[in-house]
């Protein structure tokens, strides 16, 4: 497999290049930032209505033959009056990185939200340690995904991955 690990450099090229072409990066610099201010109360948006903001733009295909309605508010609400909690101490660097809870909590997040959607609420709640994963990067990274319901060794993988590629950047 070619070795796809980043550098600074392609890292800022890459970058660049993400910018140049890629309109929808509004939509993830809104849903952060509301996600951000929904967890610190300090707006009046819901956390599932910042996390919508990212899942309708950025997991449309997902949504094409599922409805997101106020039922799947709910689901998402569900999901986060169990898992917050959790999720919430891994947005600090000196969590302890529980692999179990870890592959727990991307369990119930796919099966509300399929894989790609667990990874990026993940992602939004907790963005300096859950890593964005989608079928394209999956594949890159040999951990294609799965059946939903299937893939939370496969994103441990790519977490441990991405994790040993920052470490190598820092």
């Amino acid at each position: 497999m070619k070795d796809i690990s980043p550098t600074r450099k392609n890292s800022k090229k890459a970058r660049r290049k993400f910018e140049d072409f890629e309109p929808k990066d509004l939509f993830y610099r809104i849903a952060t930032e509301l996600t951000n201010l929904a967890i610190e109360r300090k707006t009046s948006i819901t956390i599932s209505e910042a996390l919508a903001a990212l899942l309708q733009t950025w997991n449309r295909a997902y949504y094409r033959y599922r409805k997101f309605d106020s039922k799947h508010f709910q689901e998402i609400d569900g999901l986060l009056k169990k898992t917050l909690q959790h999720v919430i101490k891994y947005r600090s660097n000196k969590a302890t990185h529980d692999r179990e809870e870890i592959k727990g909590l991307f369990i119930e997040y796919e099966k509300v939200l399929g894989p790609v959607g667990a990874s990026k609420c993940l992602h939004l709640l907790a963005p300096n340690f859950f890593p964005l994963w989608n079928r394209a990067i999956a594949k890159k990274y040999g951990t294609p995904l799965n059946k939903a319901g299937n893939n939370a060794d496969l994103y441990l993988q790519f977490l441990d991955r991405v994790q040993e590629q920052c470490a190598r950047l820092e």
